[in-house]
Formats: structure tokens, sequence, C-alpha cells
């Protein structure tokens, strides 16, 4: 479906080349003077020096040919060679109706459907989640889902960390902590246990205690470096313990995304990967793309253009070890050989900038990825309390995202129990975490991804102003009036939308024109941050004409019905804007 612009440029192109100029000066924007006009066109200035005329004079031909064209009510010539344009409102209507009989409301669709690999989550298994994780999964979430209502297939994968030194650090805790289970007694020869000799808490608690051990005492890293090897070469006891691992991790870690509404298509690790690596290194010697630097293996992935070092990527450590470009460019391989993707996307820390270029240029070099695959790097920014710094808890500490989002809930849900006296407990406690979702996903997602941002609760999970929940609170508005007309004997489907009455209505209907444009837009730079911009945008129009109309007052039944269907649509882009956001709206707050 043909957006507005392209249809308004249309005409206004037809006009330049009725009038003698070239057509391509059509071109329309939305107006950046909206108190003058809805659109404007600049093309008159852009002609003035190829037709050595005064841009006035061709603005004044130009609109005199559209003066009888139904789409506008008013295009009129500003000096010095402006073109003011004001559509008609029975234009914005009939584009609203076709719209809403278009696949995903006029967004357009790819002629196949393009498959994308999408890295995000990327937690460490025996770890619990922290903020520091939030980022990654809530930007990643919305980019999976903006990219699949656009026509993509997306595929994506948490790319969990469960095969480095942090595995030798727990076996080795847990070993020092309960030396006698039977997966350190050398001489045990039954089947492992089943169940897991550890609960989710008990290895929360290991992990760190033996990641600061390790830093004071090279015995005990050298231990853990020790169980981390044998791991890796399959030692039976040490196998069985990992899966233990990564048992109780993995389902703590899907219990606390289920939480934030984020799912994975994929719950690979960097273990998946173990047999690719040889296999892959001996075909970088072999094709020569690889050699020994100071005794480590190396890919040069520096180019002539480059105005700063980019050092070569590692392959393999002096000792023989792999890296995390190891296991990055074994899973890109992977990848590439089982779903033969048009692009890989990884939602990761903007720190991490440098690393990825030297793994994508290694990639390319090395052929592991086709000349045409698309690579793509979104970096994000960090999220940081009122000081500016990384967010805390009171005490200073890192604060787990499951007590994070627990102490948003409660905040919500004291609100909601204190305006709602009638509601149940249980809808009070649904209620408030959707809406603290909205907080806490909208108050991210409203930043460009790169930027770093003050995550101030007090601000995200107000009811007014640039906010997830105020978004909630005007689709809730939405819900009451519908509910309340049909309470008064109206079908709400039956309504029909007619031409604005008010300049409030029809700013509402423009914005509505507009939302395939910013998902396309959304989709195209990876950014969910232009959904949240459209749909405050788009609360703010309706909440004008809310307060300026009276909707179910009005005796008029045609023009209530117009309401209504004006309504119901509103309220179906907002629902649509939410998802593609990763959270949804109760019926009342």
């Amino acid at each position: 479906m043909e957006k507005v612009l392209e249809l308004i440029s249309k005409e206004v192109g037809d006009a330049f080349e009725a009038a003698g100029y070239d057509r391509e000066l059509g071109k329309v924007t939305i107006s950046n003077r909206p108190d003058l006009c809805e659109y404007q066109c600049n093309g008159a200035m852009a002609g003035a020096k190829k037709y050595g005329k005064a841009p006035f004079m061709i603005a004044d031909e130009v609109a005199e040919k559209l003066q009888n064209n139904g789409m506008f009510d008013k295009v009129e010539s500003v000096k010095p060679g402006f073109l003011n344009i004001i559509v008609s409102g029975d234009f914005a209507r009939s584009y609203i109706v076709k719209m809403l009989h278009e696949k995903h409301m006029g967004v357009t669709l790819p002629g196949h459907e393009p498959t994308f690999i999408l890295d995000y989550g990327g937690p460490n298994v025996a770890k619990p989640l922290h903020v520091g994780h939030l980022r990654s999964a809530v930007i990643g979430e919305s980019i999976k889902r903006i990219l699949k209502y656009t026509g993509h297939k997306v595929i994506g994968d948490i790319h969990l960390g469960d095969w480095g030194l942090q595995m030798g650090l727990v076996i080795t805790g847990l070993k020092e902590r309960k030396p006698d289970l039977c997966y350190f007694d050398p001489d045990y020869q039954g089947a492992y246990p089943k169940e897991a000799p550890f609960t989710v808490s008990e290895l929360e608690e290991i992990y760190p205690a033996a990641s600061k051990k390790s830093k004071e005492d090279e015995q005990f890293k050298a231990e853990a470096m020790e169980a981390t090897k044998l791991l890796q070469d399959g030692y039976k006891p040490y196998r069985a313990l990992w899966h233990h691992i990564l048992n109780v991790s993995v389902a703590d870690l899907k219990n606390n995304y289920k939480k934030l509404s984020v799912d994975f298509d994929l719950w690979r690790g960097e273990s998946d990967v173990h047999e690719v690596i040889p296999g892959m290194v001996d075909y970088m010697k072999q094709h020569e793309y690889a050699h020994e630097s100071q005794g480590a293996l190396v890919v040069d992935v520096a180019e002539e253009t480059d105005t700063k070092e980019i050092p070569p990527c590692m392959i393999l450590k002096s000792d023989g070890a792999s890296l995390y470009n190891t296991t990055d460019l074994a899973t890109i391989k992977q990848r590439m050989e089982e779903f033969h993707p048009e692009g890989l996307i990884y939602v990761v820390d903007k720190r991490q900038e440098l690393y990825f270029t030297q793994v994508f240029r290694c990639a390319r070099k090395t052929k592991l990825v086709l000349p045409e695959t698309e690579l793509h790097f979104v970096g994000f920014g960090t999220m940081n309390g009122s000081d500016g710094k990384p967010f805390k808890t009171r005490q200073g500490g890192v604060m787990r995202l499951e007590n994070l989002i627990a102490e948003i809930d409660e905040k919500m849900y004291a609100r909601i129990k204190e305006g709602n006296l009638d509601i149940s407990d249980e809808e009070a406690k649904d209620t408030a975490h959707k809406v603290a979702l909205s907080a806490i996903k909208y108050g991210d997602l409203s930043n460009q991804p790169s930027k770093d941002y003050i995550f101030d609760v007090d601000k995200f999970t107000s009811f007014e102003g640039d906010t997830g929940p105020y978004i909630l609170y005007t689709m809730v508005r939405i819900k009451s009036i519908l509910k309340k007309y049909e309470a008064e004997g109206g079908v709400v489907k039956d309504a029909k939308l007619d031409n604005p009455d008010s300049d409030a209505m029809k700013a509402l209907m423009l914005l509505l024109t507009r939302f395939a444009d910013s998902v396309e837009s959304a989709a195209a730079d990876l950014a969910p941050n232009r959904i949240c911009a459209y749909i405050y945008d788009l609360s703010n129009a309706f909440n004008s004409f809310y307060h300026g109309t009276k909707i179910l007052a009005e005796a008029d039944e045609n023009k209530k019905s117009s309401y209504i269907a004006l309504l119901t649509t509103t309220l179906k882009i907002l629902e649509t804007g939410i998802d593609l956001l990763g959270f949804s709206a109760p019926e009342r707050m």
C-alpha cells in the first residue's frame, strides 16, 4: 500500500510536470510548521536555479494546477517559494479505511520471508539475571517483534555463557563445599543422580564466592582451570554436574524472562559449538586466513581506510585455548550452515563495538558468511541511576532483575488498589504487573538504543508524560468509552468512520495514517524508539480529541458512530504498537 507522503508527492509531482518542471521537485514532507499547514513542498526552491526563475513564481504555477484536486483542501504558495498543503478530510478518511483492510495496516511486506538470526540475552548460567541484562532482553525482544511484523522470519537465540571458566569455578566451588558428592569420587562407578545436588539459590551463592576466591588464591584458580579443561575434554562426572548446572540455571532464567515477556526460539550456548571449533581452525589455517603471532593464532582484519587501529582477531591463545572470538565465529559458522540467514543481528553492550568489528570482519574475510550477508551490531548504552552511574540497589550492589520487577509491581499494585476499591487482589496484581512492565520497557525503549539513560522509577511509573503507563491509561480510557457505548445499545463493529468535523479529529486521523511509516522506519534502523515516539504522539492526539469532543453525549448518531469508529482504530493501532514493544494493556487501571 502506498504511503500518504507517496500519494501526495505523486499529485504534486504531476502538478510540477504539468507546469513544465521536473516532477521530482514534487517531493512532499510533513510540515515543520503544523500551525500553518499539514504538509509542505520545497521543490520550487530547488528548481529556481535550474529554471532561472524566482521560486515563488514556480510555486504559484504549481499551486494553481492543484486548486481543483480533491485530495487537497488547500494548496498555498508562500514566499519565498514554499508550497503549504492541507489535505482533505475525505482523503484522510478513505486512506484509513483502506489501511484497515490491508494486511498489517499498510506495512510494505517483502516479496519473500528473509531469515534473520537475532542474538540477544547472553546471560551466563549459574548467575542470576541483574539489571545489566535488561536492555539486551528488552531491545532484542522488541526488534524481533518489529521484524516479524514487517514480514521477516526471525530466530531469537539467547546465546548462553555456559562453557568457560565460570563452569570450572562452580565445579571447584561445589567440590570445596560438598567434597563427599559422588562426582568428586574417582572410584565411583554407578549412574549419576538425576536430581541436582544444589538449588538455584545455592548455585547463585557458589559462583561469586568461587570467583572471588580465584582472584585471591592461585591454587584454587589453577584447580578451576583444570576442572574447566576436564569438563571440555568430556570427563563424565563433570559433564554430569554441568548438565545439572544448566538445567537448574536455565529453568530459573526462563522463569525470569517470562516475567519480562521475553522469549527465545533457541536456548543454545557456547558449548553447542565446542565440536565445531577444531574444524573451523583447521579451515582457517589451510586457507591461510590465519597465521601465528607471538605464539597465538590470529586473522588480520585491519583495512586501509581505518582511521584507528583495529587489532587482529585472535582465534587461539598461545596455549591453544579458544576465546570468545573463537566461540562467536564458530557460532556464525553453525548458524550460516543450519539456517542460511540473510542477516545476523547482535544486541550487545555498545562497549563491545570494537570486538564485533573484529569478529564481523574476520567472518567476512574467512568466508564464514556470504558477501551479501548482513551483519548488524546494535550496541546499547548503560542503564544508570539518578547519580548518572550504573543502576544499583540502595545498598550499592547490583540489583537483581526480578527484584526490580517486584519493586515496581508493588508500587503499581498500591496505586491501583488505592484508585479502584472494588478491584479484586488477583486483577489488581495482574494489572499492576502489566503497568509495571510498560513502565520498565517503555522507559528503556523510548531512548535510542545506543544512548545511556537514567532509570527514574518515579518518572517511568507516572500516568502522565512520555511513559508506558500514560500510553496504557489512554488505551484504558478508550476501552471504557467503547464499553459504555455498548452498554447504551451501540454496536462497536457497526460504527462507520466519516470525514473529520474538527481540527483535533483530523489531526488524530492524519497520525493514524502514519502508522506503517513508523513501523517500517523502526524495522529499517532496528530502532524501537521510533514506535515509542509514534504511539506517544498518537496518545496525545487522541487525548486532545477526547477533551474537545462530546463523544457519547453527541446527539447526531452518525457523528457518534464516526467517533466510535475512530476510537476503535486508534485502540487497534495502539495495541499493535505496544505489542511490538513487548507489553500489553489491562482492561482498567
